[in-house]
C-alpha cells in the first residue's frame, strides 16, 4: 500500500496519512523543502536530519542541466549523491521549461503567439521555447545549449534520478492564456499523462533499478472552472499512484487557489494522496489547503525569504508592541534586517524550538545580516523550515483529535 488514510476531520476534508516508499514512511500532511539542485541553500541534509524533514524536492529540469541524469545515477542515484538517506520528489521539470522560457518576460505579447498557435519566447532573437504535440523543445538559461523533454525521456530522466516520487509531464499555462489555448494545453497534458504512465510502468516492468518510483499525475486547466473539473476527471480516471494540481495560480494567487481546490475536490480518489503544488509562502496558506483536502505541498518561498532575512512568527508574536517596532512585521513574519531588532535579545520567537531560537537573538542574527555573514542566511533558513514542518506536526495532532479548525483560527487563516 503506497498511501494509508488513517483520520479525516469530522468538521473539515483535512486528513491525516501515511505515505510508504523504499527510504521511509511520510505522514502527512507534511510540507516538503524544496532542495532544487541536489541541496535545499544554505543547509546540508544533517541539518535537514535534524529539523527531521520527512521528504525533500529536487528539481529536474535543474539537475538535467548539471550535473546531468547520467552522472548522478552513475554515481548511485540521488540519494547517495546528495547522502540523503529519506524520500525525495522530483517534478518532470515541466513548469521550470515554461517559468524560465515562455514565461520568463511577462511583457511578451503572448495572446497573438497563442491566437497563432507559435508557442515560442523570444529573448536575444533566440527561441528558448517550442511547444508540439510530442514535447517541448527549450534552451538552457544557463548557457543556451538546446534541450528537449518529452514524456517518455521526463519519466525517463527521473528514474534515472532515482527518486521516490516522480511527476507526470505537463504544460503549465499562465493564468493570462485565453481558454482556447488552456483546454488546447491541457488537453496536451491529458495525452502527456498516458505516455508518461505507459513509458513509467513499462519501466517497473523492465527496471534494472533498485528503488520503486511512484508517479503522479497534475491537473491542469487554469482558473476555469469546467476546464479544472474536466481535467481532475481525466487524471483521476488513469492507474496514477498520486494526484496533483498545478498551474500558475496555485500557491501564488490563493483566493484562486481556494476556488481550483474546491473544483477538483470532488473528482479526487480518497485512496491516493493530494499535492498542491507551489504552496507555502505563508504559513496559513498550508492550513487553507489541509482544510481542502490537500495531504502535501512544496514551496521555495520559506528558504528564499530567509535568506532575505524574512522569518516566520507565530500568530500574536509582536501583539504587546506599538509604534515602531510594528514596521518589522508583515503577516506571520519579521524583517530581522530591520534596525529595531539591532538591539532585542529576544529569540526570533520566544514560542519556538529551532535551534536558532533557543540558541541566537534578534540582535545576533540582524548583525549577521547587516555584516553580510552567510551564517544569518543559515540560521534563518533552519528557523523557517523548523516553522513550516512543526506547524504540520501540530496540524496532524489536531486533525487526530477533530481540532483542526481551533488551529485554523489561531492563524486566521
Amino acid at each position: 500500500m503506497f498511501f494509508e488514510l488513517t483520520h479525516k476531520d469530522k468538521n473539515s476534508r483535512a486528513r491525516t496519512g501515511i505515505i510508504h516508499t523504499d527510504h521511509g514512511d511520510i505522514e502527512t500532511p507534511i510540507f516538503m523543502p524544496v532542495g532544487t539542485q541536489a541541496t535545499v541553500k544554505t543547509i546540508d541534509c544533517e541539518d535537514l536530519q535534524k529539523l527531521d524533514a520527512q521528504i525533500i524536492l529536487g528539481n529536474t529540469y535543474h539537475l538535467h542541466l548539471r550535473p546531468g541524469e547520467d552522472l548522478i545515477h552513475e554515481l548511485g542515484g540521488l540519494h547517495k549523491f546528495m547522502n540523503w538517506d529519506r524520500p525525495i520528489l522530483t517534478d518532470s521539470g515541466g513548469f521550470q521549461v515554461f517559468s524560465l522560457g515562455l514565461q520568463k518576460d511577462k511583457k511578451i505579447e503572448r495572446l497573438k503567439d497563442y491566437e497563432n498557435n507559435i508557442k515560442t519566447q523570444q529573448s536575444n532573437n533566440e527561441k528558448l521555447v517550442k511547444i508540439d504535440d510530442d514535447g517541448v523543445t527549450f534552451r538552457s538559461h544557463i548557457d543556451g545549449s538546446a534541450h528537449r523533454f518529452t514524456p517518455e525521456n521526463a519519466i525517463e530522466t527521473q528514474h534515472k534520478i532515482g527518486a521516490d516520487i516522480i511527476m507526470a509531464f505537463d504544460e503549465c499555462t499562465p493564468d493570462t492564456a485565453p481558454e482556447t489555448y488552456v483546454k488546447e494545453a491541457m488537453e496536451r497534458t491529458h495525452r502527456w499523462a498516458r505516455r508518461c504512465l505507459d513509458y513509467h510502468k513499462e519501466k517497473i516492468r523492465n527496471s534494472k533499478f533498485e528503488i520503486r518510483n511512484y508517479l503522479f499525475g497534475i491537473i491542469q486547466g487554469s482558473n476555469y472552472k469546467h476546464l479544472r473539473e474536466e481535467s481532475a476527471k481525466f487524471i483521476s480516471s488513469l492507474d496514477f499512484d498520486g494526484i496533483a494540481i498545478g498551474g500558475e495560480s496555485v500557491g501564488y494567487n490563493m483566493v484562486a487557489t481556494k476556488n481550483i481546490l474546491d473544483w477538483v475536490y470532488p473528482y479526487l480518489p480518497e485512496n491516493k494522496p493530494h499535492y498542491a503544488m507551489g504552496v507555502g509562502l505563508d504559513p496559513a496558506d498550508l492550513l487553507n489547503v489541509v482544510e481542502g483536502g490537500i495531504d502535501m505541498f512544496d514551496c521555495v518561498a520559506p528558504t528564499r525569504l530567509a535568506r532575505h532575512g524574512m522569518v516566520y512568527v507565530s500568530p500574536g508574536i509582536l501583539s504587546p508592541l506599538r509604534g515602531e517596532a510594528e514596521r518589522g512585521y508583515k503577516k506571520n513574519r519579521l524583517n530581522i534586517k530591520n534596525a529595531i531588532f539591532a538591539k532585542d535579545t529576544n529569540p526570533i520567537d520566544n514560542t519556538c524550538t529551532c535551534s536558532t531560537c533557543q540558541n541566537y537573538s534578534r540582535a545576533y542574527i540582524h548583525h549577521l545580516f547587516d555584516a553580510d555573514e552567510i551564517t544569518g542566511m543559515r540560521l534563518t533558513t533552519i528557523h523557517n523550515i523548523h516553522f513550516m514542518l512543526n506547524l504540520m506536526k501540530e496540524t496532524r495532532e489536531a486533525i487526530q483529535v477533530d481540532k483542526f479548525q481551533k488551529l485554523k483560527e489561531k492563524w486566521k487563516a
